[in-house]
């Protein structure tokens, strides 16, 4: 499968505008930090299995 291309014609992955090259893949400082602040508040989490709460002992 060919990787998509980071050209001219790529797009922010926010907000869909075209990307800049100083905050590549992001179009601006403020996609960038956006999507930083989406890692540090989990926002980008995965459900899992429920862990277990018994203590082992």
């Amino acid at each position: 499968m060919p990787m998509p291309s980071r050209g001219a014609d790529a797009a922010c992955p926010l907000c869909r505008r075209p990307v800049q090259p100083d905050f590549a893949p992001f179009c601006s400082q403020g996609c960038r930090d956006r999507d930083l602040l989406q890692w540090l508040g989990e926002g980008y989490r995965l459900p899992g299995r429920a862990m277990d709460t018994e203590e082992e002992g």
